[in-house]
């Protein structure tokens, strides 16, 4: 079975069939009436970053992503797609946002798990305005949860890569759409006083990176998971700055520590069990800075455990034992 769209290629085994595919041989573009599936949706800007003072290159993180999870395995039967990239055109990122969030919504309404391939977190904004278009008049309680090293809080004139999360919450308290947002992974190195001061303000649940070693994972796990408990939708989104250095050279805004993978992946376990995402993106790949194209393995990976596991949580029982 070929591709049927381009920009994804890898290795085909023999004999062809279910158990030897990978994502290139099953993507598909997203026609009217196909069965629900994770549909993937890049977001090809730096001009977020750009505003923000951070190093440019996350522009290329959707084809970088597509081609890092060409190859992956299929885990299960569910359906892929790709529905296309919206880029930034001569710094309009407003306009960008709003073209991105229109082609989520339409992929929330016909019963897709959206996965957003960023570009920088300025995805985010475009990713939860898709959200609430999709909800339209309706109103239940919403929980976007970001691992990420930064609040993405910023107060400025105009949006960018560091102010996504603020614009969210603006937005659902003018909607008077009930709205947490819980963050995994900051870095006291890597926000200012007032970044803190806001989140406390705004009731921002948030866990240091040094709070979160091997030894307080369960507890922080089991606190996630009563979080989630009260909400009924969530926006999963993962910075891959939220990792070491070592794991994530190619990102837009490096750390000095980080959340090892043997943290995040639990972490992603526990959100996709709950069985409430119902969207993810992943932000701040940036290629011209990886290292072998290290950035964007690990970031391919974690797509495709996630989804498996939203899969699996959904009900989807076929492959669920080979999750990791």
């Amino acid at each position: 079975m070929s591709a049927a769209v381009s920009g994804w290629s890898g290795r085909v085994d023999l004999p062809e069939g279910p158990a030897t595919r990978r994502w290139h041989q099953w993507v598909r573009e997203p026609a009217t009436g196909a069965a629900p599936g994770v549909a993937v949706l890049g977001f090809a800007s730096d001009e977020g970053v750009r505003r923000n003072g951070g190093r440019v290159g996350a522009a290329e993180g959707p084809a970088a992503l597509r081609a890092m999870l060409s190859n992956l395995p299929l885990l299960d039967d569910t359906p892929l797609y790709d529905a296309g990239t919206v880029d930034v055109a001569d710094g309009d990122l407003e306009g960008a946002q709003r073209r991105y969030a229109e082609r989520l919504a339409a992929l929330l309404d016909a019963g897709h798990l959206p996965v957003g391939l960023g570009g920088g977190h300025e995805i985010a904004f475009a990713t939860y305005q898709g959200l609430a278009r999709h909800l339209g008049e309706r109103r239940p309680r919403v929980a976007i949860v970001n691992l990420d090293a930064h609040f993405d809080l910023r107060k400025q004139e105009r949006g960018s890569s560091g102010t996504p999360f603020l614009q969210a919450i603006e937005h659902a308290a003018a909607l008077g759409l009930p709205l947490d947002y819980c963050v995994y992974g900051i870095s006291a190195s890597a926000n200012t006083r007032v970044l803190f001061d806001t989140a406390n303000e705004l009731g921002v649940h948030h866990v240091r990176d040094d709070q979160l070693g091997a030894l307080d994972l369960p507890a922080r796990i089991a606190e996630l998971q009563a979080k989630l408990a009260g909400v009924d939708v969530v926006y999963l989104t993962i910075c891959l700055d939220v990792l070491p250095h070592a794991v994530a050279p190619g990102v837009s805004a490096p750390g000095a520590r980080g959340l090892p993978l043997e943290v995040v992946e639990p972490l992603l376990d526990a959100i996709a069990a709950t069985g409430k995402v119902r969207l993810m993106d992943v932000a701040e790949l940036s290629p011209p800075f990886d290292r072998d194209h290290v950035t964007a393995r690990v970031a391919a990976r974690l797509i495709h455990r996630t989804t498996h596991a939203i899969g699996c949580a959904a009900g989807n029982r076929v492959g669920c034992e080979s999750a990791g």
